[in-house]
């Protein structure tokens, strides 16, 4: 499913009309009809509806939605919140229509009588919108926000910029957002997200061809069919040659539980033999903890690497760097190392990101796979910049970094964005805020490095691994946890129970 921003949108649209040659009083009135359809599994014949009408397409959807849901019988008030004849185009159309039909529009001078409602349709301010709420609109989604009954936005909640760049300090608080054709950037971003309820996306009509010429990089939604349809199945003559030699590097003194958590996650996933290698100083304490892994004690300073590790590295399949190495000089040398020489995929998370942020050049000359994984402060000391423009800017300043160093990244985070070194994006819908604490970055690492030993593809691979990641806190949260009690370890013990629904 294609996330689009506001100009990419003007731009399909555009195409449709201009190049396809469907009409924008059609669209309009596909528009009108899908979100009604959709809305009919939300209604009660017996409430009361009202629909809030802006000027724009927006007000246009608004202006439909009112017209086919009077037709059907419902009790409905449409409120024009503009004179008449600020309506132009397709929406004053529409609304030459609505008046045909023997229906009329009433005026919201009184916004305490929004409290008569059951229901309350949003079709006040669309993806044009930027900047701060005007009157009346501002005192209006106010007071709706005040009520606790259903409210429902029509393509995007009024108040959100589409392309969720810019801050929210208030907008329509919607129970359900039905969005047309494709959800819009700001539906995977914070806090903008939080404004838009259930998302349901709708189709309008648009033929794929207006997407595809109009779109330059692809911007998808991770799905739990497309990891259905992409996650490997084991063969009955399997054997744990077949599944990925991987290696762990990791661990210090002060951080023993990394590395652990590492390879229990990489091990679980289907890992098929997993080493880890960490300071000779940790050996026994990492090694009491994991029976199933082997080991490579390195020469250690300070409780951390030295800056070698005494191995051939052309026998493993992947290898992940980095869960609570620390920043002592030995992470970065042994890091640089690996970048000029490994030939095989290279996943670099935790501190391992702290010490490629000193050598990130290195990435420019690599020919096989690197996978990052920051959370927003680690990529925003990757940039250079502060964690807040990161925030402003998840999409464009991933796509940058991952084609400038020609790395898979994965910025962490709420609605975690996946992107190749091609700019293809991939944004998760699993996960919550249980995640949000110490481990849960070194699981994921894990994971990502049993799934790129066992998958094709290496995008898979990652979107899979995430998806699964959050899926197993969903699965917690949804089963006997809270979102304030859930362990790194706990993670880990939730991943049967996720595959169990694939397998």
């Amino acid at each position: 499913m294609q996330i689009v921003t506001a100009n990419e949108m003007y731009g399909i649209d555009r195409f449709t009309m201009d190049e396809i040659g469907l009409p924008g009083v059609l669209l309009m009135e596909n528009a009108g009809q899908a979100i009604v359809n959709k809305a009919l599994d939300f209604l009660d014949r017996k409430s009361k509806l009202a629909i809030l009408i802006g000027s724009g397409n927006n007000g246009g959807d608004g202006i439909v939605i009112a017209r086919i849901l009077k037709s059907l019988g419902f009790s409905v008030d449409a409120y024009l919140l503009v004179e008449e004849d600020c309506l132009k185009g397709d929406a004053l159309f529409h609304f030459k229509v609505y008046r045909k039909s023997g229906f009329d529009v009433m005026s919201l001078r009184d916004f305490s009588c929004l409290k008569k409602y059951q229901v309350i349709f949003d079709a006040m301010l669309g993806i044009g919108f930027k900047g701060e709420l005007r009157s009346p609109y501002r005192e209006i989604i106010s007071e709706c926000n005040k009520l606790d009954i259903t409210k429902i936005s029509v393509d995007i909640p009024s108040g959100i910029s589409a392309d969720g760049r810019h801050p929210t300090k208030l907008a329509f608080q919607a129970t359900t957002t039905i969005t047309l054709q494709h959800p819009k950037q700001s539906a995977y971003t914070y806090p903008a997200r939080n404004f838009y309820g259930n998302i349901e996306v709708v189709s309008i009509g648009i033929p794929p061809k207006a997407t595809n010429k109009v779109l330059q990089y692809d911007r998808k939604s991770w799905l739990s069919k497309d990891v259905e349809r992409t996650l490997p199945h084991r063969s009955p003559t399997a054997h744990k040659g077949m599944h990925g030699k991987g290696l762990v590097i990791g661990g210090s003194q002060e951080m023993t539980g990394a590395p652990i958590m590492t390879t229990k996650a990489a091990l679980t996933a289907g890992g098929g033999l997993i080493t880890v290698a960490i300071p000779d100083t940790i050996h026994s304490i990492v090694a009491s903890q994991i029976v199933e892994a082997m080991f490579i004690p390195c020469p250690a300073k300070n409780g951390q690497f030295q800056g070698e590790i005494n191995t051939d590295l052309s026998m493993y399949n992947a290898i992940a760097f980095g869960p609570g190495i620390g920043r002592e000089k030995g992470g970065e040398t042994l890091l640089s190392s690996l970048l000029e020489t490994l030939q095989v995929p290279l996943i670099v998370d935790a501190d391992g990101l702290y010490h490629l942020a000193l050598i990130k050049e290195k990435l420019k000359h690599r020919t096989y796979p690197t996978i990052l994984t920051p959370h927003t402060g680690e990529m925003a000391q990757l940039l250079g910049c502060s964690a807040n423009e990161v925030d402003q800017n998840r999409f464009e300043l991933s796509r940058e970094f991952a084609i400038q160093y020609g790395v898979y990244l994965v910025l962490k985070g709420p609605c975690s964005i996946v992107t190749t070194p091609t700019g293809a994006q991939y944004v998760n819908v699993t996960g919550n805020a249980a995640l949000a604490k110490g481990g849960s970055g070194d699981v994921l690492t894990g994971i990502i490095l049993a799934f790129v030993m066992n998958h094709p593809s290496i995008q898979e691979a990652i979107s899979n691994a995430v998806f699964v990641h959050g899926k197993a806190a969903d699965v917690l949260v949804e089963q006997n946890h809270t979102m304030l009690d859930v362990l790194a370890s706990d993670v880990i013990g939730a991943l049967p129970s996720v595959f169990r629904t694939f397998f």
